[in-house]
Formats: C-alpha cells, structure tokens, sequence
C-alpha cells in the first residue's frame, strides 16, 4: 500500500484508465471480427457500415490515447483494404458463374 496520498490516487486513476482501455481495445477487435466474418460471408451491403463502424471507433481510440496514431491507420487501411478485396472478388465470381451457365 502507497504512504503518499497522490500514489493513493494515481492507483485509482491507473485503475479506471485500464478499464475504459480494455472497453475500448474489446469493441475494437468485436467489430473488427465482425468485419473479417461478413468478408468471409461476402456480405458486401452490411461490409460498408461495419467498417464505417470499426474505423470510427478504431479513430475515437487513438483520438484518446488508447492506440497509438500510426497503429489506428495501419488497423482501419488493413479493413478498408478487406472491404475492397472482398467487393471486388464477388462480382467476378458472379460473372463466371454465368458465364458456365
């Protein structure tokens, strides 16, 4: 136990900083999940809201200083660019399957 008052409330200060903290890094990677599981689905109409999603909260989190700036950009380009890939897979695959018919 700290002798020193301001230890005292640096401690409960840590404390509430690693809660909001692990709140933030969890809906993080939740969305991010939920990302990765609709471009695995091909689900390209609910794919843009998701990521519109997890990058705003992806930007909220570095805003506060829960992730670094640079890990924020990397996190949001690596699902923008699952977004792409995933939306641009679909319809060649729609087109040879029409092209078999």
């Amino acid at each position: 136990m700290p002798s020193h008052k301001h230890r005292e409330k640096k401690i409960r200060q840590d404390e509430k900083r690693k809660t909001r903290n692990t709140k933030v890094k969890s809906k993080i990677k939740t969305l991010s999940k939920k990302v990765r599981a609709a471009a695995v689905a091909t689900d390209t109409a609910d794919m843009d809201k998701l990521v519109r999603e997890a990058a705003a909260a992806i930007d909220s989190a570095a805003t506060k200083g829960v992730i670094h700036k640079r890990a924020a950009s990397r996190r949001v380009s690596r699902l923008a660019k699952l977004r792409n890939k995933s939306t641009t897979a679909q319809p060649t695959a729609v087109q040879s399957t029409e092209a078999a018919e």
